[in-house]
């Protein structure tokens, strides 16, 4: 029995080491894969598109995994300003991204969007995502303001609980309903220390969950992000894999299992000793 407490503990240690890793991603195109990748229970996806506005961004978008440490739950999708490669690596630089619009113009910078018809069986859909970007913190409230939208049927449900307004650089940051913001850059506001995360993105938000109901029929859904102000700083959104479902998605979070694995190694133990 005491070969098992240490396996049990010693497993808990060994997985709690792999989350701190960056996210492993790999570039796709193939919109079908994307869409079934975040496909849930009860929600039936067609006519999937993968459109972009801007060149070179072929590694635009991608599926990742490994990345319940840094974006916040462990596999899913990912739509990039540029490149996917900036989801994974460290936060080595201040300007990671991928030029692949022409100047001059919301029209001219880059587009990246997930589209498709789905039903719904229970009449609602959900899911789970984070935004994340190289514009902070340095380019908040400085016309630089990065944003997607989450269009159903043509409605942007990509909104701030509470407040209404949109996920983006200047409504979501330090300073602007900061309890959905997690920093990764040291030279932040005093108030907002980094966190250290092993991702190159300066900031992301807390994992939000958007809702739509009372669906009927066939609908359609985009996931939109893209440039303002400028097309040289990548912006991204990660969709959490499984979660666009017709019910609210709840999963135990990566890092929350694992506590609760090492802290079951702790009770057998104890009970063991008692």
């Amino acid at each position: 029995m005491k070969t098992l407490q240490f396996s049990l503990g010693a497993l808990a240690l060994s997985l709690a080491g792999l989350v701190h890793a960056a996210p492993s991603v790999t570039a796709s195109t193939d919109a079908n894969a994307l869409a079934n990748a975040i496909g849930g229970t009860g929600i039936t996806i067609s006519n999937a598109q993968l459109i972009t506005n801007g060149t070179n961004l072929a590694n635009a978008a991608g599926l990742f995994s490994g990345g319940a440490d840094t974006v916040g739950f462990d596999s899913g999708i990912l739509l990039t300003t540029g490149t996917v490669n900036c989801a994974s690596q460290g936060n080595t630089s201040n300007s990671c991204g991928l030029n692949g619009g022409a100047p001059g113009g919301a029209a001219g910078n880059d587009t990246v969007s997930l589209k498709f018809d789905f039903s719904s069986d229970t009449g609602n859909v959900f899911f789970r995502y984070v935004f994340a970007s190289e514009e902070y913190n340095e380019y908040v409230n400085a016309g630089v303001n990065d944003a997607f939208q989450l269009l159903l049927n043509g409605v942007n449900i990509a909104l701030l609980p509470g407040s209404g307004q949109e996920v983006s650089i200047d409504n979501v940051n330090c300073l602007s309903n900061a309890a959905f913001y997690r920093n990764n850059r040291a030279n932040g506001p005093t108030s907002c220390a980094s966190l250290g995360l092993d991702i190159q993105y300066d900031g992301l938000t807390t994992i939000l969950t958007a809702t739509g109901t009372g669906l009927s029929g066939l609908n359609t859904f985009e996931f939109k992000i893209f440039d303002r102000g400028d097309n040289v700083y990548d912006s991204a959104v990660f969709i959490q894999a499984g979660s666009f479902s017709g019910s609210n998605p709840v999963p135990l979070p990566g890092t929350l299992a694992l506590a609760g694995l090492g802290l079951m190694g702790l009770g057998f133990s104890k009970r063991r000793k008692a």
